[in-house]
């Protein structure tokens, strides 16, 4: 089951029925079956009291993935603060909505063990997220 749901924020406007598709094409293409997933939409500073109590990061983000997957399915909570989304698109000259798709599939990605920590695994990622924005555009 894929959830969206929100905290302190209005909820975006989503095809849900389409994203859950795609969300499980994509695990599917890295070898594992979706179970249960929360998406959370919320705001800058309720994504930063998550980074603070729960990683002791002191800084804003856009998406925190906790993951509780198993070896064959991606289980997990993943936070998305839409006020960054919203940012991030307008520095980078993207629409909201795709910043929105992007990050959304990010979690899913991290879901899968992909990391971004280092510019060569952060590349990676970049590339996994464009093949699959291709996947959606094209569904």
């Amino acid at each position: 089951m894929i959830h969206f749901t929100t905290q302190d924020i209005e909820m975006p406007t989503l095809d849900q029925s389409s994203i859950r598709r795609w969300i499980k094409t994509i695990a599917a293409h890295y070898g594992f079956a979706v179970g249960t997933i929360h998406y959370i939409f919320c705001s800058d500073q309720r994504e930063l009291e998550i980074n603070r109590e729960f990683l002791g990061h002191d800084y804003y983000t856009d998406v925190i993935t906790f993951d509780y997957s198993t070896p064959t399915t991606i289980n997990g909570d993943i936070f998305i603060s839409l006020e960054t989304i919203q940012s991030n698109a307008e520095m980078i000259g993207v629409s909201f909505d795709n910043e929105l798709m992007r990050i959304i599939i990010h979690g899913i990605l991290h879901l899968t063990g992909q990391m971004d920590k280092t510019p060569e695994t952060k590349a990676e990622m970049t590339a996994k997220e464009n093949h699959a924005l291709s996947i959606l555009l094209n569904s």
